[in-house]
């Protein structure tokens, strides 16, 4: 084989070869048997929790099951690249978004497929704003007056994430330069860690998804600082945006249904239609909003040039932020 053939390329055409072959085309039946539904993280997290709900819809729609298999590992690359080397014919898709599709550039100098070539994005499912808690012995839980206090003592403050690279990380690096503020960032390996360090007080601050830190703030033993969707959050009617204060700050976990590269279109619209259809679904509606998610139907192409929006916003942030590829 020429050096010059990409061997997904290759595995790719012959996907659609099969596909072809077997006539799994939009309005001829699909699906006809169950559909691999791949999430590259752990079982038992928002994630797992938001994708096992539309999962369920989607099977209740079709007749037919999708089933969510967790393969986790560093930041959902794995899971990505596990529907990126499937044949394009429909029974493997998966969990795409901020992390595997836009961040993972950010953050390893190679990566084992392309982020934006090797995926049929075909639609958008939800937003996850995350939110800024405090300890609960801390001065205050105004954002303005902490922002204040930050300006005073650069440095002093800590804020802690769930891990270096994340959307989390972000939220505070983003804080910090929008602000022109110094609050010291520390990574742990996952928001439980990091949340039970904050209960214990030895950080000042959390960015967390909101379904990690939401029952601590209902209980009182966390202080609501703020959240990063542009707007208030209905769950949290009293707590600001940060945007409020920052023109233009917006941080969200956004996720999408992708499936490997060179899907045919027909078939892309036919999937694209039953999520849509879940997505419009009032049972699923406020499951997702119990959680904090807001659902997010689009068409394929809009979900790609988000994609590439999302991709110009957040590398440079990720690059101020002395976040550097990693694993070349």
């Amino acid at each position: 084989m020429p050096s010059s053939v990409n061997r997904r390329d290759v595995l790719a055409a012959i996907g659609a070869a099969i596909v072809a072959a077997t006539g799994v085309r939009a309005g001829e039946g699909w699906p006809l048997r169950s559909v691999r539904y791949v999430n590259g993280f752990p079982a038992g997290g928002a994630t797992d929790t938001l994708s096992r709900v539309i999962c369920q819809k989607m099977s209740e729609l079709s007749g037919q099951s999708f089933v969510v298999e967790n393969k986790a590992g560093a930041g959902g690359v794995l899971g990505a690249d596990a529907i990126a080397k499937a044949p394009p014919d429909g029974y493997t898709v998966g969990l795409g978004g901020i992390a595997a599709n836009v961040l993972a550039i950010g953050s390893y100098a190679r990566l084992p497929y392309r982020p934006r070539e090797d995926f049929t994005f075909i639609c958008g499912m939800w937003h996850l704003p995350n939110i800024l808690t405090a300890k609960k012995d801390l001065f205050s839980a105004d954002i303005k007056e902490l922002l204040a206090a930050f300006k005073r003592e650069p440095g002093k403050y800590t804020y802690a994430s769930a891990g270096f690279g994340t959307t989390l990380h972000l939220s505070g690096e983003m804080m910090n330069a929008m602000a022109g503020v110094q609050v010291r960032h520390v990574p742990y390996k996952g928001g439980a860690p990091a949340l039970n360090d904050l209960l214990g007080g030895n950080v000042d601050l959390l960015f967390d998804n909101l379904p990690g830190s939401l029952p601590s703030v209902r209980a009182g033993v966390i202080k609501p600082v703020a959240v990063t969707s542009k707007t208030r959050l209905p769950e949290l009617p009293d707590v600001p945006a940060m945007a409020e204060l920052l023109p233009g700050y917006e941080m969200s976990s956004w996720a999408c249904l992708v499936g490997p590269a060179n899907m045919p279109a027909d078939l892309a619209a036919e999937i694209n239609a039953l999520t849509v259809k879940a997505l419009a679904d009032p049972w699923l509606q406020k499951r997702y909003a119990d959680l904090g998610a807001t659902v997010w139907p689009t068409t394929p192409q809009q979900l790609a040039t988000y994609r590439d929006s999302e991709e110009a916003r957040l590398l440079p942030i990720m690059r101020a932020a002395g976040i550097k590829p990693e694993g070349g």
